[in-house]
């Protein structure tokens, strides 16, 4: 079969896009994660309240959100791996603007520094996910930030409240320290591509053969 030269434009990602994953990670994300939720804690029925309460925060809760908040994101064409890493810090910052609110508003104002480190966490540990979707190994990464957010929300609901907040800045940091150091692998280069065939000429074109 012959090899024949393909050109596909690199998709540049805009403000409108980044808002709209902003928005999704709020609008989408949120309601999924509510929906897995309610339709799993019903059955630790019957088990004491404090067990209900490690199981569904610190293991369900990590799951059930690391997936919601990548999803928006398993079926985009067209993007380079950075391209994937920005939209997944949106879809994060979306997810916790929203999580943040809807704490404020069934627990008060004073819990807000409380989920501060979720505004920083979410973007971070979203982008860890996206990361192996944009090298093609969802699985390790997405169990990477599912690993940071069941350890972050055990010592939360195990550990005593004025060490909470600290335990929360300690995650937080290791998250987005992993995020920045995954960030600076990615690449302007097409996700659908094979590596050793594509290239990028200079007017910002991806070109590979068939």
């Amino acid at each position: 079969m012959n090899k024949s030269e393909v050109t596909i434009r690199l998709h540049k990602t805009s403000i409108n896009e980044l808002l709209f994953f902003l928005l999704s990670g709020a609008l989408v994300s949120i309601p999924l994660t509510f929906f897995v939720e309610q339709n799993l804690n019903p059955m630790l029925a019957g088990f004491p309240t404090a067990d209900i309460t490690i199981i569904s925060v610190a293991v369900f809760a990590p799951f059930i959100e690391e997936f919601a908040k990548v999803f928006p994101l398993f079926y985009r064409h067209g993007e380079t791996e950075k391209s994937i890493f920005t939209l997944a810090w949106f879809v994060g910052i979306g997810f916790g603007i929203v999580e943040l609110i809807t704490y404020v508003a069934t627990f008060g104002p004073q819990v807000i520094p409380y989920r501060i480190p979720g505004l920083f966490f979410h973007p971070a540990s979203t982008s860890i996910a996206a990361y192996g979707i944009a090298k093609k190994k969802p699985l390790p990464f997405y169990l990477d930030a599912v690993s940071l957010h069941f350890i972050n929300n055990l010592l939360t609901v195990t550990i005593p409240t004025p060490l909470t907040l600290l335990a929360s800045v300690i995650i937080v940091a290791i998250s987005l320290l992993t995020s920045w150091q995954l960030y600076k692998r990615t690449k302007e280069k097409f996700v659908e591509t094979d590596h050793a065939n594509a290239t990028i000429n200079s007017k910002g074109l991806q070109l590979f053969s068939l």
